[in-house]
């Protein structure tokens, strides 16, 4: 029986790092080029354009913000599995559907029911923790976020090489497709072994943050994930936008659009496994520190280039300290939590990342629209080094790293 649970969990993890890859890349590939498929939808002024773009980007992250911590009770209930066909199969169809609007409110409209069947990362990352052994958790974690990353990472530079060669509206179809492919997956080579929380169990359990025995840390370090996401997301409407003015219009906007939509991605996967083994053996502390100084350094200058390259070699910066922060903030949770509200604490974080990544792309619109491109990196910054001041502040053992290590 024991070796049957190990090849179990090998599995899953095998099968599901496929379905967070391509879930991860269906997520990502159409972003870069986002805010140009909006401007196709109709006649606008720059104005118009950020603005519409943010809300395009926003609307998603809003529903995901809202519905997060109602599937996540419901996989506690019912299964994390069943989380998934229901998260793959929805997406399948509603980006798909993507490729044949012919407004910007209908692109809007579907955005917003994105956001309803999101969820197959965080119920992937759920499945994994609960069906791996102990001991074995914080690996397969780690290599499941590799998926994740590697899926976001190759996502932008894929659509914007789909989009230059076929149109922005086959790329829809094909990452339509890819989550088809999810789901088939899911549903036939994923095996849970699943007690089911009674519904009467979920209402004794009271408060939540009651079983925490911090819950001020959980509150703080999730509002630090969503400033996190929040400073990586304001840039995301405006990214392709900004590539075309540093370009002056000329070039394959869309293909370096999306390469430097994904070089961040590149640098968190090759700095956060080294970054969190210095945690483990030097203080994760330190990581948390490094990770915040370094990102508000990286962010200042990439209003004032002149250059795409330079923005290229900022933005692989950026990701160091995604590479630091993110797994930071995730361990820190898991280590505080209890092991039956991992589902909960999971779908949480993917609350208050959403609601970062709705906030950013609101503000990055906004901020573009007053201050032209470059305060959008300014601000950036600045809500990192607030952040990063909050947790000095609220968190005494972030102080304390010194005896720590």
């Amino acid at each position: 029986m024991g070796m049957q649970k190990q090849e179990a969990w090998r599995r899953n993890l095998a099968v599901l790092w496929l379905g967070t890859f391509i879930a991860g890349m269906g997520f990502s590939e159409i972003m870069p080029f986002l805010s140009l498929y909006v401007d196709d939808l109709g006649t606008f002024t720059k104005g118009q354009l950020t603005m519409y773009s943010g809300v395009t980007y926003a609307v998603t992250f809003l529903v995901i913000a809202i519905v997060s911590p109602v599937w996540g009770r419901l996989a506690d209930r019912k299964g994390r599995k069943l989380m998934l066909l229901r998260s793959s199969l929805g997406m399948a169809v509603v980006i798909g559907a993507m490729g044949f609007v012919t407004n910007v409110w209908q692109l809007i409209g579907l955005r917003f029911l994105q956001g309803l069947f999101a969820g197959y990362i965080p119920n992937a990352s759920a499945l994994v923790a609960a069906e791996t052994p102990r001991k074995q958790s914080g690996r397969a974690l780690g290599v499941l976020t590799t998926g994740y990353v590697s899926g976001n990472l190759i996502g932008p530079v894929l659509g914007g090489i789909l989009a230059q060669v076929f149109t922005i509206r086959w790329t829809f179809v094909l990452t339509g497709i890819l989550l088809l492919i999810v789901f088939a997956l899911s549903a036939t080579m994923v095996h849970e072994h699943f007690q089911p929380v009674t519904r009467d169990q979920q209402a004794q359990r009271g408060s939540v943050l009651k079983a925490f025995q911090n819950p001020k840390l959980i509150l703080v370090l999730l509002t630090s994930t969503m400033i996190i996401q929040m400073g990586n997301n304001s840039i995301t409407p405006i990214i392709s936008l900004y590539v075309r003015q540093l370009m002056h219009g000329v070039g394959p906007v869309t293909v370096v659009a999306g390469i430097i939509a994904a070089l961040p991605g590149i640098s968190t996967l090759l700095s956060a496994p080294k970054l969190g083994e210095y945690g483990d053996r030097r203080g994760t502390q330190r990581v948390l520190i490094f990770g915040y100084v370094f990102a508000v350094l990286m962010y200042f200058p990439q209003g004032f280039i002149t250059s795409v390259w330079l923005l290229g070699v900022f933005r692989f910066m950026i990701g160091i300290s995604d590479g630091a922060l993110f797994p930071v903030v995730q361990t820190m949770l898991t280590k505080n939590s209890p092991q039956e509200l991992t589902g909960t604490v999971f779908s949480w974080n993917q609350s208050f990342q959403a609601l970062g990544s709705m906030l950013g792309s609101l503000l990055g619109g906004l901020i573009a629209n007053w201050f032209n491109y470059s305060g959008v990196f300014t601000f950036t910054a600045l809500t990192l080094l607030l952040n990063f001041l909050l947790l000095w502040w609220l968190v005494p053992e972030i102080r304390h790293w010194r005896q720590r290590a």
